[in-house]
């Protein structure tokens, strides 16, 4: 994978690509003085934590026979008072399904093992465990 990223003078905002025309502007919150018109390349981390997870559960669960008609992924991770990046976290993976929780939980984890993001948080040392909550999803 090639990642580029672009800066835009003047401001604080970066445009970011993959190399396969995918791209995204990365920005400083006002309060940093940056105009707010994306992610930090930090929160960024945490939003690609979150969306491997729900990547990986569809492709396990579809590869396992899992049925679920919804998941959410929410991810809450900590800084430190003095450390500017993340030092630990935890999360829930919300499913609506009509699989046994055990099911349920069996793919979980079997996506936990699979997520590239998850493995690149763990081999910095930052823990982010996450719960199973089996429930109904239809108005979110």
């Amino acid at each position: 994978m090639k990642a580029t990223s672009r800066h835009v003078t003047g401001c604080y905002q970066s445009i970011v690509d993959n190399g396969r025309h995918h791209g995204l502007v990365l920005d400083l919150p006002e309060a940093k003085s940056g105009d707010d018109l994306g992610a930090t390349a930090l929160e960024l981390a945490g939003m690609a934590l979150a969306g491997c997870i729900s990547t990986i559960w569809a492709v396990v669960a579809t590869n396992s026979g899992v049925s679920y008609r919804k998941i959410i992924v929410e991810v809450d991770l900590e800084k430190g008072d003095k450390d500017p990046t993340f030092t630990g976290g935890s999360g829930v993976v919300k499913v609506d399904s009509d699989e046994s929780e055990d099911k349920l939980q069996r793919t979980l984890d079997k996506t936990i093992k699979a997520c590239p993001v998850g493995k690149i948080f763990e081999q910095a040392g930052i823990e982010t465990p996450m719960k199973l909550e089996k429930t109904n999803l239809l108005g979110d």
